[in-house]
């Protein structure tokens, strides 16, 4: 075989528009995905099957749910979280109103994480140069990735239509709903894929992309919440609700995330062809040429990596707060009309006062999401060893130990803030309306800081599975997603208290209005600690990889 023969695949691939070798990188990244991916769709499907049996099981009746949809709609608060009902209160709209938004926006999220994960990503790490020397189009990974995403939001759609065909929902809703998820993940598949061009790291890109996702929450909110309801079509998550699924369908909706997917994958296309392979079309910055004494150290390098990630979460708990703490009060004119919701409200708050056990179940809510940035900064600790950066920081004075316990160290401290500022918020607000700013401000954060111990065993747990197993890192977040519907869902499923206690979130007090007992608390901590000594004992005795 000689050189030229060698040498025809790839100039086949510049003659085939840049597209050559998509197929197989689909079929290699979607091998990759393969944990990830049924996981996003599973919790997600399960999130709307609980959905749909909560309305069905706990609003048997056309009057009681006409009267929590009219709560709803005197509510402001609740509106910017989840927007206004757009039917008479059936079984179906209010299962749509309820996740719609909110499964739309996480539906976006799996999406930019996909597409970025198989562009920027692969670039930053150099493996797209070495595929691009093979016979792969420059296109290729793009489109590959872009498939990749699309396949997730597809499966994720059909799923979720399927399931609410399943509980009696008329099949036509049950389609929108799906579809109007899937037309979000489009449109952030192509933001993604747009950031993936602009950016040179994947941590800028996905930042990038999650900053147009929170601007169109927050857009969606604002036009649900004021008179300005015309805002709403300006943000893709609005146009999952003008869909209206199961509220009188309007299909033509449709066309705006399909028309704003094309005009996005086109300018990612172009500025593909633009921009040098590993380059961004964002020059990036140049840093000093000494580091400040305030760099001089492995805690101080990691609050520089993080600090962006901490002060991010912390901004979007702050804003859940204040939603929280607006909604409390008027929480027993939500649910008026059904004992049954009460019912499930107080076992998940274990409270008699609803307003108490409704702030105790929204900090649980509230430590899940703490603990998922627990997880992710974690695994910050592999991406470093993974990328190639860590053996060079070993080479200095700095230890394993002390590096692995300075990332650490930005977990735990960045928990403490975001916990911190959700207690502020809910205290803040619950405590202007409720007329007791002094009272309520110490007690709501003290019952956000009382979810620590448990968002530590997390961390500690993605800490274990670093050190003894990084290959399987990632596994954290399975076991973040088995606590999550052990927390939320096994309340109301009656599961056996022996199982609910796999939890550590079934360990601590509920507050505000419980018995805050020290002794859960310190046993979590006790076995946080224990997790991650464990953890950072395995790591130093395996290699780097």
């Amino acid at each position: 075989m000689t050189a030229t023969t060698l040498r025809a695949p790839a100039r086949a691939a510049g003659r085939g528009g840049g597209l050559t070798g998509a197929g197989m990188l689909l079929k290699i990244w979607l091998r990759r995905d393969r944990v990830m991916m049924p996981a996003w769709i599973y919790a997600l499907t399960a999130l709307v099957a609980s959905t749909v049996y909560s309305f069905k099981h706990e609003y048997g009746t056309a009057a009681a749910r006409e009267t929590f949809a009219r709560g709803i709609g005197d509510n402001p608060s609740t509106r910017i979280l989840y927007g206004p009902v757009l039917n008479d209160g059936s079984v179906a709209g209010l299962s749509a109103w309820r996740v719609g938004a909110t499964g739309a926006a996480v539906t976006a999220v799996m999406c930019v994480l996909l597409v970025v994960r198989h562009t920027r990503a692969e670039e930053e790490a150099g493996r797209l140069e070495l595929v691009g020397a093979a016979a792969v189009g420059r296109r290729a990974p793009l489109t590959a990735a872009l498939l990749t995403a699309v396949t997730a939001a597809g499966t994720l759609a059909a799923a979720v239509a399927l399931v609410m065909v399943l509980f009696g929902l008329p099949a036509a809703g049950a389609v929108a709903f799906g579809l109007s998820w899937f037309g979000a993940g489009l449109v952030f598949s192509g933001v993604a894929a747009l950031t993936a061009q602009l950016a040179e790291t994947s941590r800028l890109a996905n930042g990038l992309a999650f900053a147009v996702l929170g601007a169109a929450y927050l857009l969606r909110g604002a036009a649900d919440a004021g008179s300005a309801h015309w805002l709403s079509w300006l943000s893709p998550i609005g146009w999952a609700q003008r869909l209206r699924p199961c509220a009188g369908e309007q299909w033509a909706v449709l066309l705006l995330p399909l028309l704003a997917f094309a005009v996005l994958v086109a300018a990612a296309y172009l500025l593909t062809e633009r921009r040098d392979l590993g380059a961004g079309i964002l020059a990036p910055s140049l840093g000093p040429a000494h580091a400040p004494p305030s760099l001089r150290g492995p805690l101080a390098l990691w609050w520089r990596l993080q600090r962006g990630s901490v002060l991010g979460w912390s901004a979007g708990v702050l804003v859940y707060g204040l939603a929280i703490g607006g909604v409390a009060d008027g929480v027993g004119d939500l649910v008026n009309g059904s004992d049954a919701v009460l019912d499930d409200i107080r076992k998940m708050g274990g409270q008699q006062d609803i307003a108490d056990a409704f702030l105790a179940t929204a900090m649980g809510l509230m430590a899940l999401f703490t603990a998922a940035f627990a997880v992710q900064s974690v695994l910050r600790l592999r991406a470093e060893e993974s990328a190639g950066r860590l053996e060079p920081v070993l080479a200095t004075a700095v230890g394993r130990t002390r590096w692995a316990l300075a990332g650490l160290a930005g977990t735990v401290a960045g928990t403490v803030v975001m916990l911190a500022a959700t207690g502020l918020a809910v205290g803040l607000v619950h405590g202007v309306r409720s007329g007791d700013l002094a009272g309520q401000l110490p007690r709501q954060i003290g019952a956000a800081l009382a979810q620590l111990p448990a968002v530590w065993v997390v961390a500690a747990a993605a800490v274990l599975l670093f050190g003894a197993l990084p290959r399987a890192t990632s596994a954290a977040w399975g076991v973040l997603t088995v606590f999550l519907l052990l927390g939320q869902v096994g309340p109301l499923l009656g599961l056996p208290q022996a199982v609910m206690d796999l939890s550590p979130f079934t360990h601590t007090p509920k507050l505000p209005g419980g018995d805050p007992d020290p002794l859960p608390l310190a046993g979590l901590t006790a076995v946080a600690a224990a997790l991650a000594a464990a953890g950072l004992a395995a790591f130093r005795r395996r290699d780097v990889t």
